[in-house]
């Protein structure tokens, strides 16, 4: 009999064996996907790091939807962005704020600057041993490989102290962009028969600027472009100990592991279409609404297309429209609302004003049809701009994700060394036993 039908036979007849009914965790009192019944987080730590606001309690501690705050460090991250003319380095100045608690003045940045891209080289032979001699089909799945695979370029690779583990997290911080690019590049070369073009980083770069050169042929870019990049970043920067791999992060670390354990555990994390993987399939999925109605669409068409979303009966539909909703945020999400405004100008500036105005009709549109739908405030996220921006840079989609990892690897170790410092115990929820007790029945009377 084939391996594949056995299999199937045995996976049917377990059902019988395996079911948890779903009102066993109302009896226990289980919060599924650690949620309360209000679908807000169930408390799970305490953190300095990062606030996500999307909601209030009122007098009665009732739940009451509000505008969306992002805070780092106590700062709204709109502050950050608005304040102070813009002059690079606005992703490296949110790490530091992440990790240190404090804003840097000008010595202190470019010092921290200097750490990183000092960073920036990779080990001898890393780049042609484990990237062009081993490309990966998936590049999640390839920076977790190579991620754990810079353990053997440590001379003390389980050293798990605080001060190490920031040593060690910053020198991650500065391979990772060479890492994805060139895991990117290896990639198409290997399975699209591309040209493998590899260009080095240059330490007199941001870390978005040196993403832009290392992924052209001719390394250039636009003073905007590097802007709106870097705005990405810092806005990818953390979101809070609650998400899927910053939890994971912690308590993978809790476990007393290497830092580089835990952080490709963080990407296996990030790498679910729940999680990071969002946006590519926003980015599909706005592709194929465009290639059916047109940017030309008018709003009825639209307002059509996403009834046919949200009843199944578009092409490789769901349900879902993605790039809407979010387990905190309820009337805004603070990122989406920043990235509207940076997207709109260098959209304009690249001869993409009809694609913006498109985008920007859908998000009116979908929220009313959304909330309709599901009687809830609805708000775009993160998610449904951070495709087109991506797009607009010439970033192929491939690298989404990826990059997600390259902003976000200072909020895991934000959270990783808080952690550390002032939690310590090892991550040991329960779990309750609601199966039979059966008696052991002998193999020849099975």
């Amino acid at each position: 009999m084939d391996r594949n039908i056995q299999l199937a036979q045995f996976y049917g007849k377990s059902q019988n064996y395996t079911q948890i009914p779903r009102d066993l965790y109302v009896k226990h009192g289980v919060k599924r996907g650690l949620r309360n019944e209000d679908h807000t987080g169930v408390l799970v730590g305490l953190t300095r790091i990062a606030d996500v606001v999307g909601y209030r309690r009122d007098a009665e501690g009732v739940k009451v939807n509000c505008d969306g705050t992002l805070y780092y460090r106590g700062i709204d991250i709109l502050d950050l962005v608005k304040n102070d003319a813009y002059t690079g380095y606005l992703y490296e100045e949110a790490c530091f704020l992440l990790l240190f608690g404090y804003l840097p003045n000008r010595r202190e940045l470019d010092d921290f600057c200097k750490i990183i891209q000092e960073s920036y080289e990779l080990p001898d032979d890393f780049l042609e041993m484990n990237l062009l001699r081993m490309p990966g089909k998936n590049l999640m799945n390839k920076l977790q490989h190579a991620l754990l695979t810079l353990y053997n370029y440590d001379e003390d690779p389980d050293n798990t102290d605080v001060y190490q583990t920031l040593r060690k997290g910053l020198n991650i911080m500065g391979k990772l962009p060479s890492i994805a690019c060139y895991a990117y590049m290896s990639k198409v070369h290997y399975y699209n028969r591309h040209s493998l073009i590899i260009h080095y980083p240059r330490k007199d770069y941001s870390t978005a600027e040196n993403i832009l050169s290392m992924l052209r042929p001719d390394s250039s870019f636009t003073e905007a472009e590097a802007h709106l990049l870097d705005l990405l970043l810092f806005l990818h920067a953390d979101h809070g100990g609650g998400t899927n791999s910053t939890f994971t992060n912690v308590v993978v670390s809790s476990t007393d592991t290497d830092i580089y354990s835990t952080m490709a555990s963080s990407i296996g994390a990030l790498k679910g279409a729940r999680h990071g993987g969002a946006n590519v399939r926003t980015s599909q999925m706005m592709e194929r609404i465009i290639a059916a109605i047109g940017l030309d669409a008018t709003d009825k068409q639209i307002r059509e297309t996403i009834k046919r979303i949200l009843n199944k009966s578009f092409p490789e539909s769901n349900g879902l429209v993605y790039g809407f909703g979010h387990a905190v945020y309820t009337l805004s999400d603070p990122r989406a609302e920043i990235m509207r405004e940076y997207c709109g100008e260098v959209a304009t500036k690249k001869g993409l004003a009809k694609d913006f105005d498109f985008y920007r009709r859908f998000e009116c549109i979908a929220k009313e049809e959304i909330g309709k739908d599901t009687g809830m405030d609805i708000c775009s996220n993160v998610d449904y701009y951070s495709g087109f921006c991506y797009h607009m840079l010439g970033i192929p989609r491939d690298l989404y994700t990826p990059l997600f990892v390259v902003s976000r690897l200072v909020g895991w170790l934000a959270h990783n060394i808080e952690n550390k410092l002032y939690d310590g115990r090892i991550m040991r929820p329960a779990t309750k036993y609601v199966g039979d007790l059966v008696s052991y029945i002998r193999r020849e009377d099975r």
